[in-house]
């Protein structure tokens, strides 16, 4: 799912570099400077054939000529970093030249940094050690802001902003899209019965089943409290009851150990989709909290979707 944060260190094998460069001589002298290092390398001849990479590969840092035949390396920057999907992804110029415009302009385009020809070996690995870390270190403080501490799921902040692109995405392409709401039965009484010490454990018990029922396009978090909200892109209302209802099913034969007693739960879900271009996110987030409402009166432990037609 890739929803819990996992505070990891640094491992240049877990790095992937894009190295284009349009003489095959140049592209196997810095593989062969990278190799010892351990890092995962892919290879392009040409700034089209980087462009056409770079989304498929996803590297995490681009080594890049700056003076190529057809497109040069200023314009494979120059798109690179005005795409938002391919922007956040570090660019190190290789270049001959010594030209400060030419390096200026590198800059403007957002390159990170640059290195001249011939390769100073030792200097090529402090510098693309370094961005590597930066870029590491950036994500790793982005997953921070962005994820709830005790469970490692997404936080409210964040899964609204997520709500938006997977909304505008559905209208964009007029795709399904649907939300689930999901709230703990009768929480206070695990609290006030177990202690917050085991509501805590409870909370996270039922955080990765609900993980384990999704799918990895799939996004997942929480709102507050016991309540939770998971984003189901390509999925229409049947398909979103049908995920809500296992979700439902795996949550009520959950058992947690703790003070010899076996603490069980339910949830109740609330089920909403996206139908209709004027849809926003809170509208379609208010249909799923009136289901999760009709779910509790129905006698709770159960799913409820709600279908709305404009």
């Amino acid at each position: 799912m890739g929803n819990f944060l996992e505070m990891k260190l640094f491992h240049p094998e877990n790095s992937l570099i894009l190295i284009v460069d349009d003489v095959n001589d140049n592209l196997e002298l810095v593989a062969a400077m990278l190799e010892p290092m351990g890092y995962k390398m892919v290879f392009a001849s040409s700034g089209l054939q980087a462009l056409k990479l770079v989304p498929v590969v996803e590297p995490d840092l681009i080594l890049l000529d700056l003076m190529m035949p057809g497109m040069s390396g200023l314009c494979v920057c120059e798109k690179l970093t005005s795409n938002p999907e391919t922007a956040e992804i570090p660019i190190i110029f290789l270049t001959a030249s010594r030209d400060k415009e030419n390096l200026l302009q590198a800059f403007e385009k957002g390159a990170v940094d640059y290195i001249t020809k011939p390769v100073y070996v030792p200097e090529l690995l402090a510098r693309v050690r370094t961005h590597l870390e930066l870029k590491f270190s950036r994500e790793q403080l982005k997953k921070l802001a962005s994820t709830d501490p005790l469970t490692g799921v997404w936080n409210r902040r964040y899964l609204f902003t997520l709500a938006e692109q997977e909304l505008n995405r559905a209208q964009r392409y007029d795709r399904p899209f649907a939300v689930l709401i999901i709230d703990i039965d009768h929480f206070k009484r695990i609290n006030d019965t177990y202690g917050h010490t085991v509501g805590d454990e409870a909370i996270v018990f039922m955080s990765q089943t609900v993980l384990n029922c999704l799918r990895k396009v799939d996004s997942f978090g929480r709102l507050g409290g016991e309540e939770f909200m998971a984003l189901l892109p390509e999925t229409d209302t049947d398909a979103a009851f049908l995920v809500a209802e296992r979700i439902r099913e795996m949550i009520e034969n959950i058992v947690i150990p703790a003070r010899g007693k076996q603490v069980t739960m339910t949830v109740c879900i609330g089920v909403a989709s996206y139908t209709f271009g004027n849809d926003t996110v809170d509208f379609i987030i208010q249909r799923a909290d009136e289901a999760l409402y009709q779910a509790k009166n129905q006698g709770r432990n159960r799913v409820v979707a709600n279908t709305y037609k404009p």
